[in-house]
């Protein structure tokens, strides 16, 4: 069977490669999936461009990708929960990395129907943003009325995340450029900042929660508009203590700088590190066909143009899911 695959570290266009590849092996809880789409996500460039080499052990060649929906055809001895022909998707953990082929095995626990009023390719776009976006908000308890700003609006995570946060009946701020501004207040944000024209800062005051997705001088400058007892949630700053030893990270230790901002504000600090969660899943599922979460696709590309993907979802240009279909 076919796989892209990764063949070494460097620039996207000479590190992927199209290979031929073994029939994967099923464990007794595992399924084995006809894959129909998968979607791309920036931690996949990052792996590929040996960014993350420090925090994950590669043997190489690899095949990439961790978001994947299709069609369960063989299951392993110990499987009771799906059946031959069921439509499922799934964000496969690491250690399974690889569902950018024409087969895949996934454990099952992981798994999850993909929603009725989906397309394959509109599910593989939701497992790993919907359970980040998620998962970001839950740990610090998002709830009605809360007020929000979830930065890049029009990216996979804050696309996602604007329609969850108003599903929980909070009040939403984003911010995108200015061809996206009527994009993203179609998703439902109350108030959407168009950072080439105006300064957030200014626009978004005394909130209750800052979703970070963009990290760097943002992570800090999330402490200057959070209220007294405020929270910020981030999936792109520093760890916090709990999901640095999480992460393997023993002897690590919250720097000064931020240690500082948290306690001046007497503020709530998380970093997401995204777990895979068939739970979740099925959640995504049920808020999908209840019309309270749209999946949102940019482009789709053939299986023989997965590398042209890459290197657009590496312009940072793509507003909502980049896919690859298989069929």
């Amino acid at each position: 069977m076919k796989a892209l695959q990764i063949v070494k570290y460097g620039k996207i266009k000479d590190s992927l490669s199209i290979n031929e590849v073994e029939k994967p092996s099923l464990k007794p809880n595992d399924i084995l999936v006809e894959v129909k789409a998968v979607s791309l996500n920036p931690i996949d460039y990052k792996i590929v461009e040996g960014k993350l080499k420090d925090m994950i052990s590669l043997n190489l060649p690899i095949t990439i990708g961790f978001d994947v929906s299709g069609v369960v055809i063989e299951k392993g001895a110990s499987v009771n929960n799906f059946e031959i022909g069921d439509e499922i998707y799934s964000r496969v953990p690491q250690e399974q990395m690889g569902t950018i082929a024409e087969l895949v095995s996934v454990n099952s626990d992981l798994v999850a129907k993909k929603p009725k009023n989906s397309s394959f390719e509109e599910a593989a776009g939701l497992p790993l943003t919907g359970l980040t976006a998620i998962q970001a908000l839950e740990s610090v308890g998002i709830k009605e009325n809360d007020r929000i700003l979830i930065h890049a609006g029009s990216g996979g995570v804050g696309s996602f995340a604007i329609q969850y946060a108003k599903a929980k009946g909070a009040i939403v701020y984003t911010t995108t450029s200015s061809k996206n501004v009527d994009w993203v207040k179609a998703l439902g944000a109350d108030r959407v900042i168009d950072y080439k024209t105006e300064d957030y800062k200014e626009v978004a005051k005394n909130l209750d929660i800052v979703f970070d997705t963009l990290g760097d001088e943002y992570t800090f400058d999330a402490f200057e508009i959070i209220k007294e007892g405020g929270k910020v949630t981030t999936i792109a700053g520093l760890p916090d203590e709990e999901t640095a030893k999480q992460m393997g990270m023993k002897e690590y230790k919250l720097p000064e700088k931020l240690s500082k901002l948290i306690e001046k504000k007497a503020a709530i600090y998380k970093l997401t590190w995204m777990q895979p969660d068939a739970e979740q899943l099925n959640s995504i599922s049920k808020m999908v066909e209840n019309g309270d979460i749209k999946p949102i696709v940019d482009l789709i590309y053939s299986f023989e143009d997965s590398i042209d993907a890459y290197l657009y979802l590496a312009t940072e240009r793509a507003k909502g899911k980049v896919i690859i279909s298989m069929s």
